[in-house]
């Protein structure tokens, strides 16, 4: 754990903080700090030297200006879920907790649009839009807990993106406190803008470097009436991996195509006590497959078909859910392997994502290295759109930061990936443990627009500083 740097002008402005926000939201016992301080990034923790709780956007704007006039620095948090150190205030200073802009502002069924501020959980404004007929379909697997801004942060994706898209497919136009305090709109509320320059989308995964999001436009889409799961084994996981590409040539596109290496899937279900999988020896990983639609008949003759085609890649016996709770208990499985796997051990996670044809050399070249940097792996994630989520775990080692080996392995994996015609995140981000590793992806003429970008924005660099690039 480190501690602040900016200590002296932020008590200095304490009351100030007050003054603008109330007393009761203004934080600076070592408890709360300390809550504040670690997210799900790893084993990282850095003590802010204050929270505050805001509820507008004309109070973020008036702490912004303050910041801004003195030098300090100030992290925006959203629900704390986050993977790549993206909210921890590793430099002190202010810590802006976004939970109190929590509300639904509007759900828009003409249009087919919902605003809505940034600490609204994910599944709570899908739950919203749901029971009017609608859908927004991001599903990060931590929908249950993060907020809408984090996902505007991170350009979040979840299992629904390979039908559907991510979160930047759906952002119309965003309200946004600029570092200097003033409160802007990127865009406008249509389907199509080409007026200036396209600060929305510059603001989606943009990590909270640029500006605060404060209020968020989203477009909707209508609700699908029917979906089919299904879940087929591979005693190969580099076939599984086959299998995912071959779904595509074939003409079909899943809502959902989801790998589950069998260690990661037999630790998950231990912790949840689920017994819906069964887990045969010789089975190294499952398909999670999910199509939806309007016509059930038309959705089972997909899946049948898709079942067929398993076979030619040594696919195993297909369990298909039978009921809503049996899907349930699949998409429970699926979206706690991340903490399942981290308790166990697995702390360091990387977010590769490559063509999804090249899933096959990602995964093998995965474990060649486990096996040269003497570390265990676990693999699990989108495969629909070559999103892989690897878990690591080394004897003595909580996170990347401390382990001089971890880290040549980890850049021995991002090089593999670039060679592979992929990056390096696919939807956690860069934030702090990445960052070191964004020379295998760009060249100084990238990094140069990067620091003028965030220079336009942000001149005094008081905002998330020293995320994504120093």
């Amino acid at each position: 754990m480190t501690t602040a740097t900016q200590t002296l002008p932020v008590l200095e402005q304490l009351e100030t903080f007050r003054q603008i926000v109330g007393a009761q939201y203004v934080f600076v016992d070592e408890e709360v700090l300390y809550n504040y301080s670690h997210d799900e990034t790893e084993h990282l923790s850095f003590l802010p030297d204050v929270v505050i709780k805001p509820r507008t956007p004309e109070e973020i704007s008036a702490i912004m200006k303050i910041c801004n006039r003195y030098g300090i620095p100030v992290t925006p948090r959203g629900g704390g879920t986050g993977l790549s150190g993206g909210a921890l205030p590793h430099l002190g200073g202010v810590l802006l907790s976004m939970e109190r802009l929590n509300t639904i502002l509007e759900i828009d069924e003409r249009n087919l649009q919902v605003t809505t501020e940034p600490g609204v959980i994910t599944e709570v404004l899908q739950d919203a839009v749901k029971e009017k007929g609608l859908f927004y379909p991001p599903d990060p697997s931590s929908k249950g807990s993060c907020f809408i801004g984090g996902n505007i942060a991170e350009n979040s994706g979840g299992p629904k993106a390979v039908k559907y898209g991510v979160v930047k497919d759906y952002v119309i136009n965003l309200e946004v406190v600029l570092p200097t305090g003033e409160i802007i709109w990127t865009g406008a509320n249509v389907l199509k803008n080409s007026t200036g320059y396209n600060l929305t989308q510059l603001m989606v995964g943009s990590e909270g470097t640029l500006g605060i999001v404060t209020k968020i436009v989203l477009k909707l889409i209508p609700l699908p009436k029917y979906d089919l799961l299904m879940l087929v084994p591979f005693q190969n996981l580099e076939k599984a991996g086959e299998a995912v590409s071959a779904i595509f040539r074939a003409g079909f596109t899943p809502s959902a195509l989801e790998l589950v290496e069998i260690d990661a899937l037999k630790i998950t279900a231990a912790m949840v006590g689920a017994s819906v999988v069964a887990v045969t020896e010789d089975t190294a990983a499952h398909l999670i497959i999910e199509v939806d639609g309007n016509n059930v008949d038309v959705l089972m003759q997909e899946m049948e078909a898709i079942a067929e085609l398993m076979v030619q890649y040594e696919g195993g016996e297909v369990y298909f859910a039978d009921d809503a709770q049996q899907k349930a208990e699949l998409w429970k499985l699926r979206r706690r392997a991340a903490e399942a796997v981290k308790l166990e051990g697995y702390t360091i996670e990387e977010d590769t994502v490559v063509p999804r044809a090249e899933l096959p050399a990602l995964i093998h070249g995965v474990k060649e290295l486990g096996k040269q940097y003497h570390f265990h792996s676990v693999c699990y994630g989108h495969a629909g759109d070559g999103n892989l989520h690897i878990r690591i775990k080394k004897p003595g080692t909580q996170n990347s930061q401390e382990d001089p080996e971890i880290q040549t392995a980890i850049r021995a994996l991002f090089e593999l990936v670039r060679e592979l015609g992929g990056t390096i995140s696919g939807e956690h981000g860069i934030g702090l443990v990445q960052k070191g590793f964004m020379d295998i992806m760009f060249r100084e003429a990238q990094f140069r627009l990067f620091r003028e970008i965030k220079k336009a924005f942000d001149p005094n660099n008081i905002l998330n500083a020293g995320k994504i690039f120093n």
